[in-house]
């Protein structure tokens, strides 16, 4: 007799299920002494995504909840690194003075860019590399979390960055040293001007 595909599935619910009774109120209990209560109910969500994708891995025996504590502890890790990561873009940001300001994005992740120089700017990106900017500037990931998401490896995510930051760096440079001509630049002079 052979055995359907829905008996792994049903199998794997149920030992879900089971865990879930064993560990949900202690990794509330867990999150909720260690993050603000906006959040308390997002990190425990996220922390029993991660156990219900490596059941697998979890111990069958009374280690089985240390080892969900353990998810809950890197999720509130990777939350606050996020939240220092945010924090640290906005002190520079307030300390840069208001012409050299990289443009505002809004922060409704809707992705509207406030400077025409940048949405042009960000146009002249492929699809792909688009992509990589959005995750890495509109999303917050790290090149770890968007090699994840686009495949590659989080080292050939770091190289892109680099190299589309320094390009899209270049690109709003050369647009706001133009714009203020009344000609197109080169070399310092403008075509008017020779």
């Amino acid at each position: 007799m052979s055995r359907t595909p829905a008996e792994p599935d049903a199998a794997r619910r149920a030992r879900f299920e089971a865990l879930f009774r064993v560990v949900y109120e202690p990794l509330q209990r867990y999150v909720r002494r260690r993050a603000a209560a906006d959040v308390a109910d997002d990190l425990v969500a996220e922390a029993l995504t991660v156990v219900w994708r490596r059941l697998d891995d979890v111990p069958d025996d009374d280690r089985a909840l240390a080892w969900c504590i353990g998810v809950a502890r890197r999720c509130l890790a990777n939350h606050r690194r996020g939240d220092g990561r945010r924090g640290r873009l906005v002190e520079r940001l307030a300390a840069q003075p208001a012409a050299d300001a990289t443009p505002a994005v809004d922060a409704s992740s809707s992705g509207q860019v406030d400077d025409p120089q940048l949405e042009l700017a960000l146009a002249r990106l492929s699809a792909d590399e688009g992509e990589l900017v959005q995750l890495w500037a509109w999303d917050g990931f790290e090149p770890r979390e968007i090699a994840e998401v686009m495949g590659l490896s989080a080292n050939a995510v770091s190289i892109r960055l680099h190299r589309l930051r320094r390009r899209l760096a270049d690109d709003l440079n050369d647009g706001r040293m133009n714009e203020g001509a009344a000609g197109h630049m080169t070399g310092g002079r403008t075509e008017e001007a020779r």
